[in-house]
Formats: C-alpha cells, sequence, structure tokens
C-alpha cells in the first residue's frame, strides 16, 4: 500500500512552525505570536554561531559558491561524534536526507513506520514510490526512560524508520532493544534530530554502530538544538558508499554558505558545544517538567510522559476548539490530525522558557470557560 503523503492529500500541514502562514490567518504581525506548534530550543543562537554568519555575509560566503564536499563542515562534525568524516553528509535541514534515505528504502522493499509518527518520511517515500506498512504505537507509556522499542518483530518489512525520541510522543527508546533491528532488516533508518537535547539521551544513540552496520542510516538536525530552522541544516552519519550515492543524485550546493559556516562554528568548539547541551538538556528537565504538572491541573487535559521538548497532550474531546481559541490569544499549539493514529483531541506543545510556558498556561485558562473541555483523561 501506498498512501500519500500524510497532511498533504487532506489538506493539513505535516509541520509545524507555519508562523507566517497563521499570523496572516490570525490578522496578526509573527512577532505577536508565541509559536510552541515548533520544538525549537526558546535560547538565541550561540554567540559563536552569530558571530560566524556574520563574518561569512561579510567576507566572500555571499559571493562565492559553498564548498560542494563541505570538507570543514564534515570533519568538524565527525570530530565531535567521534567518526570518519567520509561517514557525515551535510543537507539542507534533516527532510532533504530523508529523501534520498527514502530513495535507497523504497527500492529495499517495504517501509515499517512507528505511528503515529513523523509525516515527512511517508512525504519522502512517497516521492519513490515507496511501499509502506504501519506499525500502531500504544498510546500509554510509562514515565521512565529510556523504554524498549515495542516491535520485538516486524514480520515481512525490510526497512524500519526509528524516530528516538518519538515524534510526537516524545519517548526515548532503549539502544539496546534497537539494535536487533540491524540483523534483521536490509536498512534501518534512525532519525536522531531531537536526541541531543534529551537530558542523557546520546547514551541511547546509534551513531557508533554505523562503523560495523552499512545498513544503518542516523539523520540529525542542528535546527531544533540551536533554533536555525531558517538556515536549514541536518547531517547524516552512513557508509561512504551510501552517501557518496547520495550525493550524485542531490542538487550541486544543497547547504549554503552561511548554514556551512554556522554548522562549523558551533561543530568546531566541543568545550563550548558540550556546554550548550547542558544547558539545553537543563531547559528541558525543569521545564517539561513545570509544564507537564501544570497542564494537568487544566480540566480535559492530560500531559503524556516526554523525554523530549514536547509534550504531547490528550483531551476527552476535540481540542480544535480550544487551538483556536489560543491562536485568537497569539498562542499556537501543534494540530495532531497529520499524524497517522491521531486525531482532533490530540494537540502537541512545544517547550518555551519559563515567561512562554506561563504564556500558554495563561492563555489555556482564559480559554477554559469558552471551550468544550469539562472531564480529565488519562493517558
Amino acid at each position: 500500500m501506498n498512501p500519500a503523503p500524510v497532511g498533504v492529500s487532506n489538506g493539513l500541514p505535516p509541520h509545524g512552525g507555519n508562523l507566517s502562514q497563521e499570523a496572516r490567518r490570525l490578522g496578526m504581525q509573527p512577532s505577536q505570536l508565541l509559536d510552541a506548534s515548533a520544538s525549537l530550543v526558546p535560547f538565541r543562537p550561540p554567540r559563536a554561531l552569530r558571530r560566524a554568519l556574520t563574518a561569512a555575509i561579510q567576507g566572500q560566503a555571499l559571493r562565492d559558491y559553498p564548498d560542494r564536499d563541505q570538507v570543514d563542515l564534515r570533519s568538524a562534525i565527525a570530530s565531535w561524534h567521534d567518526v570518519d568524516p567520509e561517514q557525515v553528509l551535510g543537507g539542507n535541514g534533516a527532510s532533504e536526507l530523508f529523501t534520498w534515505a527514502a530513495r535507497d528504502a523504497s527500492a529495499c522493499g517495504m517501509n515499517a513506520l512507528p505511528q503515529p509518527g513523523f509525516a515527512d518520511y511517508s512525504r519522502a517515500l512517497a516521492c519513490w514510490g515507496g511501499a509502506i506498512h504501519g506499525l500502531p504505537l500504544p498510546l500509554e507509556w510509562p514515565d521512565s526512560w529510556p523504554q524498549p522499542f515495542p516491535f520485538e518483530s516486524l514480520i515481512a518489512t525490510d526497512v524500519v524508520w526509528i524516530t528516538n525520541p518519538h515524534n510526537p510522543t516524545g519517548q526515548l527508546w532503549s539502544r539496546c532493544s534497537l539494535e536487533p533491528l540491524l540483523k534483521s532488516h536490509a536498512l534501518v533508518i534512525c532519525d536522531e534530530a531531537f536526541l541531543p537535547l534529551v537530558p542523557g539521551g546520546e547514551a541511547q544513540s546509534m551513531v557508533h554502530l554505523v562503523a560495523d552496520h552499512p545498513n544503518l542510516v542516523v539523520i540529525r538536525s542542528l535546527t531544533k538544538l540551536f533554533a536555525i530552522a531558517g538556515l536549514r541544516l541536518g547531517y547524516a552519519i552512513a557508509a561512504p558508499d551510501r552517501l557518496r550515492r547520495w550525493r550524485g543524485w542531490r542538487d550541486p550546493w544543497p547547504v549554503n554558505g552561511l548554514a556551512i559556516a554556522a554548522g562549523v562554528a558551533v561543530m568546531d568548539d566541543t568545550a563550548a558545544l558540550q556546554r550548550w547541551h547542558d544547558r539545553v538538556q537543563q531547559w528541558v528537565q525543569l521545564e517539561g517538567t513545570w509544564l507537564r504538572d501544570r497542564l494537568d491541573a487544566v480540566p480535559g487535559l492530560k500531559a503524556c510522559p516526554s523525554a523530549a521538548n514536547y509534550l504531547l497532550v490528550q483531551g476527552e474531546q476535540s481540542l480544535l476548539e480550544l487551538r483556536e481559541l489560543l491562536a485568537r490569544q497569539g498562542v499556537l499549539l501543534r494540530d495532531c490530525r497529520s499524524f497517522e493514529g491521531l486525531g482532533n483531541r490530540w494537540l502537541r506543545i512545544g517547550l518555551q522558557n519559563r515567561r512562554g510556558n506561563r504564556r500558554i498556561i495563561r492563555a489555556l485558562q482564559q480559554a477554559q470557560s469558552k471551550s468544550s473541555l469539562s472531564r480529565r483523561t488519562s493517558c
């Protein structure tokens, strides 16, 4: 079965972060909106990154073609992960790399996609006519991390797509429960876009399995970690032969010079990068606990356990009215109907700083009397 990309055929946006479109719809300026539909850190990008962009603009980065081989970028990323630079390939965000992973995956056979899951995988597979087999995830889980991947065996599938931590649930899978999939599948694609934000998450990374498993692809994003969605920068870690093949398929200059300069600046200084990781993970731990406790105090809502910088929220009834009421107050939450297996009773909320999280709670409280929420549900 080869469905159309989720969120496209039904007219729903397959991503959060539609700030400009929502501002136009609401008759507001983007600066008036708190965008909790996207899951980015609430901090300004690191000073080193901003300095690198300034220097690049004042130098030759705008005039010159970017380095097609991405030598400095791949070297910096490889050094951080302690892998061979030949195992690294920068991309125009993780989404571009999903497209090339999907081309390989479509040629391998049936693709297993845990659902609810990120719609961009099905979008990428649809580019190549890839076959999809959905794997429904249980919608209840304990509040402890990491957890075992819930599918011990994946019958009659050749490829499995893993998101760790999972999007939209925020579940952190244990590496030991994922490793056996490398023996049973022709290709394993692991999206670790949010893993650097998770306290203790790096211990579950599959990056260091790539050297011994040419059937493994790990894809990461710098967008979430550094709040640079506008730059579009991600990377893949995989077997060199696979990445050389991808380079032959893609556009000549998929990563622009400014993005390369920014990526080198933040990945090259390992001490500063570690401090940034520590800061981000402390924020996730503190604000995730704070916001979840207060969401649970809102009648009719239940925030599910999450290891990531977003919370999946369930309502007893449709939450579309609530979402719209908050949007009119300038707070954007993620519509979850584009996640296969979820419907209008679910929202995803990206963590903000304390001021932003207070704004979310105030908006929810003000909307209570106008919404149809009446009873709490359990997750």
